[in-house]
């Protein structure tokens, strides 16, 4: 049976948010079969619980936010991101502010504290949602067009493609294939981190955004190059980066898929998008668990490995 997963025992961090600038900390704590992820902003008079699923995203303005109406949790995406890497089923995310701490920018710190943690199998089927039938969306027109699309496939791949016309950008790769069967996320995918131009933060702290933000957290440009005196961890990290933001935003929908995944300058709002567009036609989906390993697709039944 390939199992649903959870973590062997907790584990904490503590960081600033990237927008808010508030300190803030995670406590990551194991849960039942079937729990889901949920976050808990344990910060309020009375703990507030916010289950991931694709109708609970209420912004992707920047970043994806969750909420149950009333409280909210930013910048869900990279820490999503490690907990599909890692194939995590079942998680509770205690946090204390509105905001998931940045860190360094990428996943990979959530996929260390996860894996120091240990990530156990549990007795329970895990259910994935297996795409039926091709789903699109799309937005503009020309040169400012961008789409987002999931396709049949006995397995998990996402393929993305960015156009930003800026010098240091275009000296990179800018489309990447990744295949979850390979088990490379943390070492191919989760160590890209965001990224910005000069230009654009003052406008956004001037909003009260990116307060957070900086050198230790963020590959920063400015009209010409990169101004982090390290470089880049990847040759095209900038489109691996938004690959896993992609791998983040799709796991909000709170199941693993199986499914191929294209997209051309898609971000966070045209994913959830797809995801919803998704949902609304059930005829294009399934769930589906599996009996035995290998009626898997390849890699799947495996724990991640570790670094």
């Amino acid at each position: 049976m390939v199992s649903q997963r959870t973590l062997k025992s907790l584990t904490k961090a503590v960081g600033v948010g990237l927008h808010s600038g508030q300190r803030v900390e995670l406590t990551l704590r194991p849960a039942a079969p079937d729990t889901g992820i949920v976050f808990r902003r344990v910060d309020l008079p009375e703990p507030v619980e916010i289950p991931v699923n694709a109708k609970t995203v209420t912004d992707t303005r920047l970043a994806s936010t969750i909420s149950n109406g009333g409280a909210k949790v930013h910048t869900v995406e990279h820490l999503m991101s490690a907990c599909a890497g890692l194939g995590l089923d079942n998680l509770y995310v205690d946090i204390t502010a509105e905001e998931v701490p940045i860190l360094d920018g990428s996943a990979a710190s959530f996929v260390y504290l996860l894996q120091s943690a240990g990530i156990v199998q549990q007795a329970a089927p895990k259910r994935f949602i297996r795409v039926l039938r091709p789903v699109e969306v799309r937005e503009g027109e020309g040169a400012q067009l961008k789409w987002a699309r999931l396709d049949p496939f006995h397995g998990y791949k996402l393929s993305f493609e960015i156009e930003f016309n800026h010098p240091a950008v275009n000296s990179t790769g800018q489309r990447v294939e990744f295949d979850f069967s390979s088990g490379q996320y943390a070492r191919e995918i989760a160590r890209a981190r965001t990224f910005g131009f000069t230009r654009d933060v003052e406008m956004m702290r001037s909003h009260g955004l990116a307060l957070g933000g900086g050198l230790d957290n963020a590959i920063v440009m400015d009209d010409v190059k990169v101004l982090n005196a390290d470089g880049l961890r990847y040759q095209d990290e900038f489109v691996k980066h938004k690959i896993l933001d992609a791998i983040g935003d799709l796991y909000i929908l709170g199941k693993p898929l199986l499914a191929a995944y294209s997209a051309f300058r898609s971000g966070h709002a045209l994913n959830n998008q797809l995801l919803r567009a998704l949902l609304d036609q059930p005829d294009a989906w399934e769930e589906v668990s599996f009996t035995h390993d290998r009626e898997a697709p390849r890699g799947f039944a495996q724990l991640a490995p570790a670094w």
